[in-house]
């Protein structure tokens, strides 16, 4: 399998900034990125049981005619920034192979990735409560490094699957919200390149067919993502990358009989931060979702469905002022397939 892919991306925001006594100045800013990608893969089974498949893409791309305005509304004269034209290039190659028997499957892999700094990091300013943080024209791309190895078993005639994996990453350059300058009134952030970070867990899984329709599914994920290198600011070194809980479970319970699917859910998130400088924790919480639906015809379903119902108020950031999540929240519908 081969291919080529072609993306243009543009972007224009227009905004009007407020303070307390109303508004203060008109920006806009925006940009261009175009980005061409070759890839290929294969696979190849060497023994019975054994399966080697070999991919790579080769991507390069271009960001173009990026600005930023700012135009007072209170006097003052407008201030115009055109930034330079900049280009990348990245090669992310992936080996895997898998051994399966009977019941017992095991794989292992090795990949390399990047991702590109979209229009918003680059060229867009942007505040959220008492917290500012500014774009950067200068980004590079975040590269990866990673791996993982895993085992599937199926089991109980065929009604339980279990499944383990290991996973490590290594992130050059990842694009983080670092914080420049605090004051009791304003928290000042620029996106930069936090030097490098690394993440190493386990994914455990488990789905068992309790009878006919019902399916009982857990899922568990432990993430350790640290900061492992910045020389710009080595008081980050050590630190948890923000928004990214070290314990995440999932519990699902489904049953499904003729036209009719229901399910509930139960969603378990660990404490986090929501700062680089890991002074700003958010709360662990569980909540539990519920859906039922049916099929009336081939392309209509009926839905209703509720977020939510244990009500807890979870926290969602702080910024440093603290925002929750929705209550209880219930909707109905209609789903139209083509």
């Amino acid at each position: 399998m081969s291919g080529i892919e072609d993306r243009d991306v543009r972007g224009h925001s227009a905004e009007t900034v407020f303070n307390s006594a109303g508004p203060i100045a008109n920006v806009d800013a925006g940009g261009r990125q175009r980005t061409v990608g070759l890839f290929g893969q294969d696979t190849i089974q060497f023994r019975r049981g054994w399966l080697l498949t070999v991919g790579g893409r080769l991507d390069t791309w271009l960001n173009s005619r990026g600005f930023s305005n700012r135009t007072p509304l209170t006097g003052g004269a407008a201030n115009t920034s055109i930034f330079s034209d900049r280009s990348e290039t990245a090669f992310s190659p992936r080996v895997s192979l898998l051994h399966a028997v009977k019941n017992v499957a095991v794989s292992a892999s090795f990949y390399r990735a990047f991702r590109a700094p979209t229009l918003n990091e680059l060229y867009r300013n942007f505040r959220v409560g008492n917290i500012v943080t500014n774009a950067n024209s200068s980004l590079r791309a975040e590269r990866l490094a990673g791996g993982e190895a895993g085992v599937s078993l199926q089991t109980w005639s065929e009604r339980l699957i279990l499944r383990g994996v290991f996973f490590w990453s290594e992130i050059s350059d990842p694009i983080a919200n670092v914080t420049v300058s605090t004051t009791p009134t304003l928290i000042t952030r620029q996106r930069q390149n936090l030097g490098r970070i690394r993440a190493l867990g386990i994914e455990v899984s488990a789905l068992v067919s309790l009878s006919k329709g019902l399916r009982l599914s857990a899922e568990y994920l432990l993430t350790d993502s640290t900061v492992v290198s910045f020389p710009a600011d080595v008081a980050l070194k050590g630190l948890k990358v923000p928004q990214v809980p070290k314990d995440q479970l999932n519990i699902q319970l489904s049953y499904t009989r003729h036209n009719w699917i229901t399910g509930l859910q139960g969603r378990f998130v660990g404490r986090q931060f929501d700062d680089d400088q890991n002074v700003l924790p958010l709360a662990g919480f569980f909540n539990l979702d519920a859906e039922i639906s049916r099929r009336v015809s081939r392309h209509l379903k009926v839905f209703a469905a509720a977020q939510n119902l244990t009500g807890v108020r979870y926290q969602t950031g702080r910024t440093p002022v603290l925002t929750v999540g929705p209550p209880l929240l219930a909707r109905v519908g209609i789903r139209i397939d083509f």
